[in-house]
This record gives structure tokens, sequence and C-alpha cells, in this order.
């Protein structure tokens, strides 16, 4: 158990934000601007990823794979324009679901949720 550390660690919700395994960091529940259009909720997640791989010294681009979970898949072109703009082609592996989130708002509340893996093991080329 060394080697795993924990961080942005909530008691209230009993779940990490970011778990760094070996040269490995898991981030959970990346959201944001909760309640916007989905393009602001998207840049929001990534807003609130980056936020949590600062506090280990990693950007975007040491993400190697993510989870994006939409309450509308059909929204995946906007997630895609984004990582455009934000990954400068440093991609990860993804894959996309579509969920009916268990959040306050209900359907006019949370539209985008991503979950993601970052390699810290030294900067991707």
């Amino acid at each position: 158990m060394a080697d795993i550390e924990r961080y942005d660690v909530s008691e209230e919700w009993a779940h990490s934000g970011i778990v760094k395994a070996g040269n490995f960091y898991y981030l959970s529940y990346c959201v944001g601007n909760i309640g916007g259009t989905i393009e602001e909720q998207i840049n929001g997640a990534f807003d609130h990823m980056e936020q949590r791989l600062s506090m280990v010294g990693l950007t975007l681009e040491n993400v190697v794979q993510m989870d994006c979970l939409f309450r509308d898949v059909w929204n995946i072109p906007v997630m895609e324009k984004v990582i455009k703009e934000r990954f400068h082609g440093h991609y990860p592996a993804r894959k996309s679901i579509q969920t009916n989130f268990a959040h306050v708002g209900g359907e006019n509340g949370l539209l985008f949720q991503a979950d993601a893996v970052a390699y810290g093991g030294g900067k991707p080329e």
C-alpha cells in the first residue's frame, strides 16, 4: 500500500478524486459548469481534470485514457471539438457512454462527466 497515494479525498462522498498507483494516476468524477450548455460542461470537466493533474505536476497531455459519460451520447462531436482545442494533439484513448446521472438537477443538471488515467513516468512525446 506504500506505493498508493490518494489526493482530493472527500470523506462526505467516500471517494478520492485522484489516486496514484505506481506511475499511473486515476482521476474520477471530473465535472464542471453544471447546469450550463454541453460545451460549457465539457470544458468545465476538463478544467477540473487540469486542476487535479496540477496537484501532482501533470497536465492534460499526460492523460492516456478517458471514460466520457454523457446524458446524451449524440453530443460526442462537441466533446471532440473541445478535445482538439485542449489536448494539443496528445489525444487519449477513450470511450463514451450514455447514462442517467444520479445528480442534483436531474436532466437539466449534469450532462457530462469524465474519468481518466494519466501517466506520470515522464512527459509523453
